[in-house]
């Protein structure tokens, strides 16, 4: 059983598919847009660990480019059916969403849509409806994210999120 660099305990079986998101990434390009807000960039840090389970654990912490304001926060578990290509990534966000996406591991990619998405009472409207992300290792120490979302206000999916990650 392999092990990741910072962590002494074996990687699951099961996670070995997805073992290539291990590490610390680093965005060096992204871009935010919405056909109702204005197209935006940050800075963004994201963390796959695990610990000897069927999932990997993740992080992603963006912040503002300019001023490094801390912005957008989520956490959760990247879960895979051992035995299988079936994913599910689980999630909270920091503005009051919680998110469960499933879908399929092919070579380097992982491709996911929300099957549940829950928000508190109190979040901003518009409501997200519907979440579609890929992940996707287009060089040994590249990975890149594009999230797509649907909205109260914009019922059919549009990207909203792009970033390329250095490890």
């Amino acid at each position: 059983m392999s092990t990741s660099s910072s962590n002494s305990v074996p990687i699951h079986d099961a996670v070995k598919c997805i073992e290539w998101l291990l590490g610390h990434w680093k965005s060096e390009t992204s871009k935010g847009q919405f056909p109702t807000i204005e197209t935006f960039t940050y800075q963004e840090e994201a963390v796959f660990s695990h610990v000897g389970q069927p999932m990997l654990n993740f992080s992603f912490n963006a912040t503002h480019p300019e001023t490094s304001k801390p912005l957008h926060r989520e956490t959760g578990f990247l879960r895979i059916n051992p035995g299988t290509n079936q994913a599910a990534y689980l999630a909270a966000q920091n503005f009051g969403l919680v998110e469960l996406e499933e879908g399929t591991v092919e070579g380097t990619e992982i491709n996911l849509e929300s099957t549940t998405i829950g928000r508190m009472s109190f979040a901003n409207d518009p409501c997200v409806t519907k979440i579609k992300r890929k992940f996707k290792l287009t060089a040994p120490d590249t990975l890149e994210q594009t999230v797509y979302m649907a909205t109260t206000k914009t019922p059919e999916l549009k990207e909203h999120l792009w970033v390329q990650y250095k490890r």
